[in-house]
C-alpha cells in the first residue's frame, strides 16, 4: 500500500485476508469483552483471551417445557457440534467447594441461592473444555430472573432454542417416558422407542414418576415465565414445534446453531455464477448489479470489448473468436484479472459468470488472488435449457430479445427480422450443456459452501433466492459430520 499515492487505494489481498480469517468479527468479540468484564489491564486481558478462547464455537441455550424432548435433543446437538452438554445435575457432580454447597441446600429441599447459581454456571462454563468446544445449556435458565443474572455474568448465548408442544402431547410424554440405566437417554413406548432389543429390554420406567395433575401444574409453571424468556432472547431465539419426530426438530435446530448472526463487518461481494446455458446467468448478475452497484463482468463479452479496441491483447484474442475457437485459459486469465483488479471492482465488488469453466480454471483464478465469497449454481434440466435458448432471438434493428413462448415479437414484421445466434441451435446446445454437466461435479467439490439454486423459476423468485444468500452470512460447517 503506497501512502504517496491519492486516493489512497487498499489492496484487495487484505480484504479477503480479513474476510477469511474473519478478522472484524474477531475485533468486535474482543471489545465487546473488554466492555463486560472491564479488566484492570486491558492488554493482558485481551492476550490471555486470545491464548485461551476459540471465538468461533457453540454457545446454545436448550429450552422448553417438561417433556418437550430437550435432553434428547441436546444430546444429538452436542453430538454433532461436539459443544458441552450442561445441566444443573451434572454441574452439581463436580467435587468444588461451591458444588458442595448447593448439595446441602439440595439435601435441605431449599432452592439454591441465585448467587450461588450463577457462580456454578460461571465456574463450569470457564473450564477448558467448554472454552475450546463451546456450550449447550440445557434448561438453562428456567426464569427470566434468572435470564438476567446470566447477562449480567457475561453469559450470553448466540443461540436460543424454544421447544414448544400442546399441553396434551406433553402430558402423554410425560406418562410413556422410559429411561435407559446405563447412558441416561430418554425414550418414549409411542414417540421414541430403542432400535435396538438390546436398549429396549433394559429400559426403566423413571422413579419419580409424577401424576397427571402434578405434571400439568409444572407445565403451567413454565408458560408462565416462557413470555418473558422470548423477550429476553427475542434477538436470538428460535422456536420449534417438537410435536414431530424428533429426527425432524433436530434437523431445524441444528440448521439453526449452524446459522450466524448478521455482523457489522465490512462486506464487499465478489461472486460466482454457475450454470448449464439457458440458466439466467446473465440475467440475475444484471439484477444483482442494479441493485447493488457492484460490476457485472461476463466473460465472453469482455472478450469481445478487449478484442474490438487495437492494442495487443486486442489483436492478440481476434482470430480466436473470429474463427470460434477458445480463448486459451491463460490469456482469459490476463485479461479478467487486469479488469478485476481495477478500482470500481475492488471498492464496489464484482459477479462474474462464464469463467471458470472447469477446474484447471478453478485452480488458476485461486492462484492469481481473486476468491469469490459468494458461489452459485443456478440448475435447470436440459429440456428446459433447450426450450429457452433454443427459441429465443435478437432484433438487429433495436436490439431487443424475444422468445417464442416467454416472450412473443410484439407484430410479424419484427418476427420476420429476428436473428438466431447458430450457437442456440438444438445440436450445439446439446454440445455446451454435455460439457458443462462434465465439468459441474468437480466445480461443486472445489467450492463446498456452494449454493445450488432451482432456475425453472419465476427470474425474480431466483433474485430473491440469490439475494437472501448474498446479504445473509454463510453458515458454520462441520467438518466430518452427517447433517440429517
Amino acid at each position: 500500500m503506497d501512502s504517496t499515492v491519492k486516493p489512497l487505494r487498499i489492496p484487495p489481498e487484505m480484504a479477503i485476508y480479513a474476510e477469511k480469517h474473519e478478522i472484524f468479527d474477531l475485533v468486535q468479540t474482543m471489545v465487546k469483552k473488554l466492555m463486560m468484564e472491564k479488566p484492570n489491564d486491558p492488554i493482558q486481558f485481551l492476550i490471555d483471551f486470545l491464548k485461551r478462547e476459540n471465538v468461533d464455537v457453540p454457545r446454545i441455550m436448550l429450552l422448553g417445557p417438561p417433556a418437550s424432548g430437550k435432553r434428547t435433543i441436546a444430546k444429538m446437538l452436542c453430538e454433532h457440534t461436539q459443544a458441552i452438554h450442561i445441566t444443573l445435575d451434572n454441574i452439581l457432580k463436580d467435587s468444588t467447594d461451591l458444588c458442595r454447597s448447593a448439595q446441602q441446600y439440595q439435601e435441605q429441599k431449599q432452592d439454591i441461592p441465585k448467587d450461588l447459581w450463577i457462580q456454578l454456571i460461571q465456574q463450569r462454563l470457564s473450564k477448558s473444555d467448554c472454552l475450546r468446544q463451546g456450550w449447550l445449556l440445557e434448561a438453562i435458565p428456567g426464569t427470566q430472573e434468572e435470564a438476567l443474572c446470566l447477562q449480567e455474568a457475561g453469559i450470553i448465548p448466540d443461540h436460543v432454542v424454544m421447544l414448544k408442544a400442546p399441553d396434551v402431547v406433553l402430558i402423554e410424554r410425560s406418562s410413556g417416558k422410559r429411561i435407559d440405566p446405563v447412558t441416561g437417554d430418554v425414550y418414549h413406548v409411542t414417540f421414541i422407542w430403542p432400535e435396538s432389543e438390546e436398549i429396549a429390554q433394559r429400559l426403566e420406567t423413571p422413579k419419580t414418576v409424577m401424576p397427571v395433575d402434578v405434571i400439568a401444574k409444572k407445565i403451567q409453571k413454565y408458560h408462565t415465565e416462557a413470555h418473558a424468556l422470548i423477550h429476553t432472547y427475542q434477538n436470538c431465539l428460535k422456536s420449534i414445534n417438537a410435536d414431530q419426530p424428533h429426527v425432524d426438530v433436530f434437523a431445524q435446530a441444528l440448521n439453526y446453531v449452524l446459522s450466524r448472526r448478521h455482523s457489522a463487518s465490512p462486506f464487499t461481494p465478489r461472486i460466482l455464477l454457475f450454470g448449464p446455458p439457458g440458466s439466467g446467468k446473465s440475467l440475475q448478475a444484471k439484477l444483482l448489479a442494479q441493485k447493488y452497484s457492484i460490476v457485472s463482468i461476463c466473460c465472453d463479452e469482455l472478450l469481445k470489448a478487449v478484442s474490438a479496441d487495437e492494442n495487443h491483447m486486442g489483436e492478440l484474442i481476434k482470430p480466436y473468436l473470429e474463427s470460434e475457437q477458445q480463448v486459451p485459459s491463460t490469456i482469459v486469465l490476463q485479461i479478467l484479472t487486469e479488469r478485476l483488479s481495477r478500482m470500481d471492482c475492488t471498492t464496489r465488488g464484482w459477479v462474474l459468470h462464464g469463467f471458470p469453466r472447469d477446474v484447471d480454471q478453478v485452480e488458476k483464478l485461486q492462484d492469481s488472488n481473486f476468491i469469490p465469497n459468494r458461489v452459485f449454481f443456478l440448475e435447470v434440466t436440459d429440456d428446459i435449457a433447450v426450450e429457452r435458448v433454443t427459441l429465443r432471438g435478437v432484433d438487429p434493428v433495436t436490439g431487443e430479445w424475444y422468445h417464442s413462448l416467454y416472450k412473443p415479437p410484439p407484430s410479424p414484421e419484427v418476427q420476420a427480422r429476428l436473428r438466431f445466434n447458430p450457437r442456440d441451435s438444438e445440436a450445439q446446445l446439446l454440445k455446451r450443456l454435455k460439457e458443462y454437466w462434465c465439468h459441474a461435479v468437480g466445480l461443486q467439490a472445489f467450492y463446498p459452501q456452494a449454493v445450488c439454486i432451482n432456475a425453472d423459476q419465476d427470474p425474480h423468485t431466483v433474485f430473491e433466492s440469490l439475494e437472501s444468500r448474498l446479504v445473509g452470512r454463510l453458515p458454520k460447517v462441520l467438518p466430518n459430520r452427517d447433517i440429517y
